[in-house]
């Protein structure tokens, strides 16, 4: 532009010159480039979630379509002793050096199995504690299902739960992973692919979001309770009156009709009641 300027075109006149055209295509070519950049980078960001969320829509369509959801809620409580098992136990520890509070702290409130003691774990390997609670787990949830009085009311219950817990999971899922994705450009300050990072943080999150609705739906259906509706009975009971009830009660009515004030007197004089026997009444 200060080449035209000083050679005095005018500022409305049409340009036409090769170095100008040449200079305007190529930075077209580098916004586009930019543009290009920025909607690729956005739909690898994107393909992450929609991974995500054709996982979590097949689980809500089985839901939704009735499905009997009792062989997932079996292997959700499989999977919760498994993982509570691996958080709290190493194994290369012994069993006397096992942490046992902290392993009934966290799986009693999820599933109401009696307090994991020394003396029971002694001389017992990790794998068969497994399954001993697996076994005790599933018997404590079969008396749960005796509870009710149809099979297929806890079948609708275990649908209701499921559903209720995956789409607030999902929905705090979404916002957290906003979240991340506004901040995850500061990891290039760290000679770090935002990208991979991206990825690896939403794969945890996700894993996570999983374990987290396993537990919350077992831990409903496990402490779910029947109300039984309560009719009120009769305390006091009926010994004896002083009324005399042999009699057949009904209204009570008149001997002889009502006779009005201008009514002719009943006893015949042609009078109206009123100037005749209803004077003296009055």
């Amino acid at each position: 532009m200060s080449v035209f300027s000083s050679l005095g075109v005018a500022e409305n006149e049409q340009i036409e010159h090769k170095m100008l055209s040449s200079a305007i295509e190529k930075a077209q070519k580098k916004i586009e480039s930019n543009n290009y950049g920025i909607r690729k980078n956005l739909l690898e960001y994107d393909q992450v979630n929609n991974e995500q969320r054709e996982i979590i829509y097949k689980e809500r369509r089985r839901v939704l379509d009735g499905e009997n959801m009792r062989d997932a809620i079996c292997k959700m409580i499989t999977d919760t002793i498994d993982n509570t098992l691996d958080m709290c136990i190493s194994d290369d520890v012994d069993p006397e050096e096992w942490d046992l509070v902290e392993l009934n702290t966290i799986l009693q409130p999820i599933i109401p199995l009696k307090t994991i003691t020394t003396e029971r774990v002694k001389k017992m390997k990790k794998n068969q504690l497994k399954q001993e609670l697996k076994e005790e787990a599933i018997k404590l949830y079969e008396t749960k299902e005796a509870e009710f009085p149809e099979p297929e009311q806890i079948r609708e219950l275990e649908r209701v739960v499921l559903l209720k817990v995956i789409d607030r999971k999902w929905m705090d899922h979404i916002d957290d992973m906003e979240q991340l994705r506004q901040g995850i450009g500061l990891q290039a300050y760290g000679q770090r692919d935002p990208k991979v990072e991206y990825k690896m943080s939403a794969f945890d999150m996700f894993d996570n979001m999983i374990t987290s609705i396993q537990q919350d739906t077992i831990r409903l259906l496990y402490h779910v309770r029947i109300e039984q509706k309560v009719e009120r009975e009769q305390v006091a009971q009926v010994t004896g009156t002083n009324k005399d009830e042999s009699t057949q009660k009904g209204p009570v009515r008149r001997a002889q009709d009502k006779v009005y004030p201008n009514d002719p007197c009943p006893c015949g004089s042609g009078k109206k009641y009123k100037q005749c026997c209803g004077r003296k009444k009055i």
